[in-house]
């Protein structure tokens, strides 16, 4: 008996200590982003950093058990409502949801506008979040009611524009990205509007782009 109850008490130990990184990381990259301090995390969580380390080899595994199972549920969500919304509804609906996601969680922003190479997990997360943009703007396009020139590109500069506004004004004008955004959406619209003077951004620099900004 003596020699089972050590055993179950360390893993009793072990899976309280993941959960307490879990909830201090879930504080600091909330408020700081994914470039958190680890060593902070430790620390506010009264552990050692080689613990943080034991659980969580990579700063990409603590960021997974933080915000992988809420961005799994955020695109089960997304994509439950593209299927009952007309067109230009559901194409504002998807900016709308995909931008207030953003405002107050600095990590939650960071981890659905970067991209990770080489991890599998936040890759086929990411490849889901671009094809529901690519869905929701081709529908959006065949139906006539946004520019056939948009590209996926412009939607990922709109939310890194949008966090940075939200991020900027929140303390004073939280609702400053709102506007933004709809200045923004009038501007994707079907309208008599000039041609544009600039390319779209294409799939392998924006790719290059979303993984340098977590380096």
């Amino acid at each position: 008996m003596s020699a089972v109850e050590p055993s179950l008490s360390s893993r009793r130990d072990a899976r309280l200590n993941r959960e307490l990184l879990i909830a201090h990381a879930r504080t600091a990259f909330v408020e700081q982003g994914v470039m958190a301090s680890l060593e902070g995390v430790a620390r506010s969580a009264g552990l050692a950093i080689g613990t943080l380390y034991r659980h969580f080899p990579r700063r990409i595994d603590l960021l997974v058990a933080v915000y992988g199972a809420l961005l799994q549920k955020f695109l089960d969500d997304i994509e439950d409502g593209m299927n009952s919304a007309d067109p230009w509804d559901g194409f504002c609906a998807f900016l709308h949801v995909l931008c207030s996601a953003q405002v107050g969680d600095r990590g939650f922003c960071d981890f659905i506008s970067q991209r990770f190479p080489g991890d599998e997990r936040t890759e086929a997360l990411h490849n889901r979040l671009c094809g529901l943009a690519e869905r929701v703007l081709t529908q959006a396009q065949e139906a006539g009611v946004v520019r056939p020139d948009v590209t996926t590109a412009d939607l990922v500069i709109l939310l890194w524009a949008s966090s940075g506004i939200a991020d900027v004004t929140g303390d004073i004008a939280p609702r400053a990205w709102r506007r933004n955004l709809d200045l923004a959406l009038d501007g994707f619209r079907v309208a008599d509007g000039r041609d544009l003077t600039e390319p779209p951004i294409g799939d392998e620099q924006l790719y290059r782009v979303m993984a340098r900004l977590n380096g």
